[in-house]
């Protein structure tokens, strides 16, 4: 009897376990899964939920997450009301989501713009928006009722509700409409009669749209309904805009002056506007039209918010700004509420990307960048024997840098070595390997370590010319050049940046000529240079602008720019996000005294 009750009670456990993980998948988290660059940090702001959130559903992926593997992350109970993340799943289609979330195929490509019939595949999480609250119906479609389940004595047809209202496009047709909204063209026009006997349907015109008829009535009017494909979804589901921009309206938004704008912040966001008013010269020499519209946003909220209050705002195409991460919220829910492009040239580290497909990040977040470098580096030296340098202070800084690095290199199976910063010569010498290229990287980029390390890496290789020996560092070593040029090109130095110019090559001296010429002056030295910033990132976009107008985001890859100083590979962070700048330099003074800027595609 004892026996048979254990059976029993094991019985039960097995069930009510098995229920309870069944209704968390459904019902409290998500799957996604995670990919090249994205850290804790960038997917709980993906999701609008916490990294401790995550922690709990992922025990240990606040200590290390992998690419490729999948992460339960929390449904966030204030969201879902608004909208809901789906996980795509083996033979999901676009229009299963339709009707299955009760929403429209437009709706769905609406809100997730980085989304198509190419990449819609297994494992892509998916934006779906609410569907309409205001209709009782779709509530209770949703949840399988019908309207009389809660009144058995009222008898009598249940009047059709309309599960969405269609504003007609130019060019659609009764054919399109029905299949975007995954119904048959006789449902449809039983919804509108007034669609009877029209070849065409008038442009601005309000449709009603029916919910789906079940199988059992479709076949009872002799009617078959076959899915509509994704290709076929997404192509019905693409906006009809007007390509070309006959007149782009771009807008500057920087502090210029005022109180709380240092005197150096003010400097460079000058240099910078001066830099791209260089880049719209160029343009209109191709005979590009611009307006240009400029802005003192000073440093709080108020004085942004009263340059939004000014009615051509919403006319922009495109804005470039702000310096301060505080208005970046603001200027950002501008932008993607009015459509409008939003460039935000100076933080990494704002989030709104995350969540705003309205905006191109330029300067790259930590985790993106450090994980380009990384990918780099090991295809440049598969055969490396790195050494580190352990510097007594200012590690910090590259703490996150180093501690991947070291695991993307235990990975790879590529040896490591630590040194102290003090070692001498000889104690360098002995950690050398024959067989491998030593590549030796300081724990920090600052100058100090520079100081104190050189001269002794300087006689290790002059004692040991047999030796491949390398020095790997930080792009802020382009500040100390002038100081340890002859010591980077004795090393065979290399070092990694998203912003790079040689000084002697003709664009870059074209540039700084014009420069003085305009402004009666030179560029700030400090890196990165704002005036080549200015020119490069207003030059690739407005010319962007001009060849693609607004199918800029389908031809990104198409963009054929040669920047001064700042390279563009733009990348989605994910179906509803914007765009970051994954373009990563390796800047290499070669022991024959060359400058080559390594340019990975």
């Amino acid at each position: 009897m004892k026996t048979i009750n254990r059976i029993i009670c094991s019985f039960l456990l097995a069930c009510s376990c098995g229920l309870g993980t069944h209704a968390q998948e459904n019902q409290t988290y998500i799957l996604h899964t995670i990919e090249k660059g994205q850290s804790l940090y960038s997917i709980s702001s993906m999701y609008g939920v916490s990294q401790a959130d995550i922690v709990k559903l992922n025990p240990g992926s606040d200590e290390k997450i992998y690419i490729g593997h999948t992460l339960r992350i929390p449904r966030n109970g204030t969201n879902a009301q608004q909208e809901t993340f789906h996980t795509i799943e083996a033979g999901e289609t676009l229009y299963r989501l339709t009707v299955k979330y009760n929403v429209s195929a437009q709706a769905i490509c609406d809100a997730n713009p980085g989304l198509s019939a190419e990449n819609f595949r297994i494992g892509q999480v998916v934006r779906i928006p609410a569907p309409d609250s205001s209709s009782e119906t779709a509530s209770q479609a949703q949840s399988g009722q019908s309207s009389t389940s809660s009144q058995t004595n009222i008898q009598g047809p249940v009047q059709s509700r309309c599960r969405d209202m269609h504003k007609v496009k130019r060019k659609e047709t009764v054919y399109s409409i029905s299949r975007e909204y995954g119904i048959t063209e006789a449902e449809l026009i039983a919804a509108n009669p007034e669609l009877r006997g029209e070849t065409k349907i008038k442009k601005g015109s309000f449709l009603c749209i029916p919910y789906p008829s079940t199988a059992s009535a479709s076949q009872a009017t002799g009617q078959t309904k076959s899915a509509p494909s994704n290709y076929e979804l997404f192509n019905e589901s693409k906006k009809y805009t007007t390509k070309r921009i006959p007149t782009i309206k771009a807008a500057v938004i920087l502090p210029f002056l005022g109180s709380g704008t240092s005197q150096s912040e003010s400097a460079r966001m000058v240099e910078y506007y001066e830099g791209f008013l260089m880049a719209v010269d160029s343009m209109k020499h191709r005979n590009t039209s611009i307006d240009l519209y400029t802005y003192n946003s000073g440093t709080d909220i108020n004085s942004l918010n009263n340059i939004l209050a000014k009615s051509e705002m919403k006319d922009m195409d495109i804005i470039f700004g702000p310096l301060y991460q505080s208005q970046i919220t603001t200027l950002a829910n501008f932008a993607q509420k009015n459509g409008i492009r939003l460039v935000i040239p100076f933080t990494s580290k704002d989030n709104t990307v995350f969540h705003n497909p309205s905006i191109y990040q330029i300067n790259t977040p930590q985790s993106y960048l450090y994980s380009e470098v990384y990918d780099h580096f090991v295809r440049l030296f598969p055969n490396a024997h790195v050494i580190f340098v352990e510097a007594s202070s200012g590690a910090k800084e590259k703490a996150d840098f180093i501690k991947g690095l070291k695991e993307e290199l235990r990975n790879r199976a590529i040896p490591t070595t630590t040194i102290k910063e003090d070692a001498n010569m000889e104690e360098m010498k002995k950690v050398l390997r024959d067989d491998r290229v030593n590549m030796f990287i300081p724990t920090s980029g600052s100058n100090l370590v520079l100081i104190k390390i050189l001269p002794q890496l300087t006689l290790l290789v002059r004692d040991n010319p047999e030796s491949k020996i390398h020095l790997f560092g930080y792009p802020e070593w382009q500040t100390y050049t002038k100081d340890h040029l002859e010591a980077f090109f004795e090393l065979d130095t290399y070092f990694y940046s998203s912003f790079y110019t040689n000084d002697l090559l003709p664009a870059a001296k074209d540039f700084t000529k014009n420069y003085r010429r305009w402004f009666g002056k030179d560029m700030d030295e400090r890196y990165p240079k704002y005036g080549m910033l200015g020119f490069d990132t207003g030059y690739f976009f407005l010319k962007g602008l001009a060849y693609y107008g607004n199918e800029l985001e389908d031809n990104l890859p198409n963009m054929k720019v040669v920047p001064i100083q700042t390279g563009f590979k733009f990348q989605r962070v994910n179906n509803w996000g914007g765009f970051i700048n994954k373009k990563i330099f390796f800047v290499r003074f070669t022991k024959n005294y060359e400058l080559i800027k390594l340019d990975f595609d």
